[in-house]
């Protein structure tokens, strides 16, 4: 594995767009995000094209790969974290320079579509990536980052704790437009935490992303080996149960079930609409025959608060009578 330098206060965060253009629109909440990295002790380099608009992209194909590029040779970027995700991020994958990528090792962090291009350098590199927090979304809310989200931005990427996951004790659901409404904290509720479908026990690397984008890469050189894997898997609000039955089925065609340790689904908005044990019984019929653990509702990918998953990092998942327990067994960072 090519794991990535943990960052430090004073450090260097690039900021980029690879796929969707909301910078370019949302520029109080961007200026926020910004602000908040720094409050936070990091410097801030922001890409060129970052607040580019063009159609549904952030630019060109070779402004966006540009940016990428650039911030990873930058010697003074410790990290790069995306503005927001979108969905057009793997139209870069064909024009990536990898082995520029893997010479230059460094923190990448995004979630939602930027899951192709954390697919493609894991594939490509080996290098660990992280599904996580995001500029616009998390990083320039009202009052600054949620304070779980906060937590597990520093325990996973500037101490590199061996994280032992607890689930937040409230969970935020209310949208406000934004540099429109966003002028107040927004209203959380109370999570009751995740639940379980599958008891068990199982070991494995860390597969973390957007179901309908990895799924996108099906049938490419860029589509993982989730061989022995536990997979984290999660989708935006503007999905519905039936797509949502789509990918998982999908998933089944491909032969994933069969290969993985684990499967764990991250917190679906309200909006989706799944009805009472919907979900439930929907991955009951699509991993019948399987008996690996499988639990929902974890606090990643479109929700908030969120934690940070580190793609190829060995993680154990247990899901008993006792609740779902969930820990890196190796450090996310060096």
């Amino acid at each position: 594995m090519n794991i990535p330098a943990k960052l430090q206060k004073g450090d260097t965060i690039g900021i980029c767009s690879p796929s969707s253009p909301v910078a370019a629109y949302c520029p109080r909440r961007l200026k926020r995000g910004i602000e908040e990295l720094k409050h936070l002790g990091f410097k801030v380099k922001v890409g060129e094209h970052t607040r580019r608009a063009m159609e549904y992209m952030a630019g060109s194909i070779d402004d966006r790969v540009a940016d990428l590029h650039e911030l990873f040779k930058d010697p003074e970027v410790k990290a790069i974290i995306t503005t927001i995700g979108g969905t057009c991020s793997h139209q870069l994958l064909e024009k990536l320079d990898y082995g520029l990528i893997r010479e230059h090792p460094k923190i990448f962090m995004g979630y939602s579509d930027i899951t192709a291009l954390h697919t493609a350098i894991y594939t490509k590199t080996g290098m660990t990536t992280y599904l996580g927090p995001a500029i616009l979304p998390q990083f320039g809310e009202y009052g600054g980052i949620l304070p779980y989200t906060k937590e597990y931005f520093l325990k996973t990427l500037v101490e590199g704790e061996k994280i032992e996951y607890q689930h937040s004790d409230h969970m935020i659901m209310e949208h406000l437009w934004w540099d429109e409404e966003d002028d107040r904290p927004r209203q959380g509720i109370t999570n009751g935490g995740p639940s379980i479908i599958n008891e068990g026990s199982a070991e494995g690397r860390v597969f973390a992303g957007n179901v309908g984008t990895l799924l996108l890469l099906a049938g490419t050189d860029y589509f993982p080996d989730l061989e022995g894997s536990i997979l984290f898997i999660e989708d935006d609000p503007e999905e519905t149960p039936s797509s949502i039955d789509r990918y998982l089925t999908q998933l089944r065609h491909l032969g994933v079930y069969s290969k993985i340790s684990g499967l764990v689904i991250g917190r679906f908005h309200e909006n989706v609409g799944f009805k009472e044990d919907q979900l439930s019984s929907m991955v009951k019929r699509v991993t019948e025959g399987y008996t690996f653990p499988i639990v929902t509702d974890l606090d990643f990918g479109h929700t908030d608060p969120m934690f940070i998953l580190p793609n190829g990092i060995r993680c154990r998942l247990r899901a008993g009578t006792d609740g779902v327990h969930l820990r890196l067994l190796e450090h996310p960072v060096t």
